[in-house]
């Protein structure tokens, strides 16, 4: 039986039982739906205020901060409520830095960052990775591959775009850019010719697969129908790569892709050549996060990564996926939670989601 007490709810929609445990846990994920005053002292909180709990019979609920202050209740100094959550501060910092490192010539130091978001550098660390997926040297770094990979083509050399992209000494370069760019720095530049990729396709619990690997690593998982259709589709995403059928010593990769598909719930332990832009490789890294059996919005991910204006460019980079199930963009469905499109076919992402929910893999 319920034992909530309308007296000291404001609005009544708000539930005193529920409103309580937030506060009594001082939840932080409660801040914003709701405040509470306190009648002794004649303060409001936010639920996840670290004051010393009230007890419950002198607490009053109130859904907003203008609606405690018109009840005659002043801001507590300690929680502030009044500005925004905490959640939402977090947010604006790191957007905030992730705009200085865009713009700055070298990546900020972390000292730095922190100082300008008004934390210690540890706390700040720990915000940035919780925001946006990846640590602040990580997203530098990959900002700076993604100026690289947009000044290698018109550069006059590979060594004057890699200090226009702000790498400081070559050692630098070479030891980050063939890992962000998928290949190396040269070949980028020239569109990735001369690359060599060898590509295999076998039928698969899903209909046809196709895998296929430079020396870094897979560069492609595919699905489809029609294994010529799979092979058209490779040679379009790499016009300018050496493509060509792989030999026997290929046959364990394929295979274990095989049964990767069959049973993605059990991990793929080969390599993946990812390459991609910065924004890519940060959306593709919140697709992997996404557990098993479960499903994430457009929106769910663009707030992932920082950014929750970019919500179509989510959905593009996850039309750029080019590693099937590997790169889960079968989890992503629309802010209703209809399906979404999928390059390799409605049916076989209803049947991946569904098999991933009832906790099962394709057979």
């Amino acid at each position: 039986m319920s034992t909530a007490l309308p007296a000291t709810l404001d609005p009544p929609a708000l539930h005193a039982d529920t409103c309580w445990a937030a506060v009594a846990a001082r939840d932080p994920a409660a801040d914003g739906r709701f405040v509470y005053a306190v009648r002794t002292t004649g303060v409001y909180c936010r639920p996840g205020c670290g004051a010393r709990t009230p007890r419950r019979e002198n607490v009053r609920f109130h859904a907003t901060p203008a609606a405690a202050r018109e009840a005659g209740f002043r801001p507590c100094l300690r929680c502030r409520p009044d500005d925004p959550p905490r959640s939402a501060r977090h947010a604006a910092a790191v957007a905030r830095a992730c705009r200085l490192i865009g713009t700055a010539e070298e990546p900020p130091a972390l000292a730095d960052l922190a100082r300008t978001a008004g934390l210690s550098p540890f706390h700040f660390h720990r915000v940035f990775r919780d925001v946006t997926g990846v640590t602040p040297k990580a997203y530098a770094e990959a900002v700076r591959a993604e100026r690289l990979a947009a000044g290698l083509p018109r550069a006059g050399s590979v060594t004057e775009a890699a200090y226009a992209a702000g790498y400081g000494t070559a050692s630098r370069f070479y030891a980050a850019a063939g890992r962000h760019l998928g290949m190396t720095p040269g070949a980028y530049r020239r569109g990735g010719a001369g690359i060599a990729i060898r590509f295999a396709v076998a039928a698969c619990a899903l209909g046809f697969v196709l895998a296929a690997a430079t020396e870094r690593g897979l560069c492609a998982i595919l699905l489809g129908d029609d294994p010529e259709a799979l092979a058209q589709d490779l040679r379009a995403r790499f016009p300018r790569a050496d493509i060509a059928g792989a030999g026997v010593d290929f046959a364990a990769w394929l295979a274990e892709v095989v049964a990767f598909v069959a049973a993605p719930r059990n991990g793929l332990a080969l390599p993946l050549d990812i390459g991609g832009t910065a924004f890519q490789q940060r959306v593709w890294a919140a697709l992997r996060a996404i557990p098993a059996g479960r499903t994430a919005t457009y929106t769910d991910i663009a707030n992932a990564i920082g950014q929750p204006a970019a919500v179509r460019a989510v959905a593009l980079a996850c039309a750029a996926n080019a590693h099937a199930v590997a790169i889960p963009c079968h989890r992503v469905v629309r802010a209703d939670g209809s399906p979404s499109g999928y390059r390799w076919g409605m049916a076989r992402k209803a049947e991946l989601q569904a098999r991933e929910k009832a906790g099962r893999d394709p057979e």
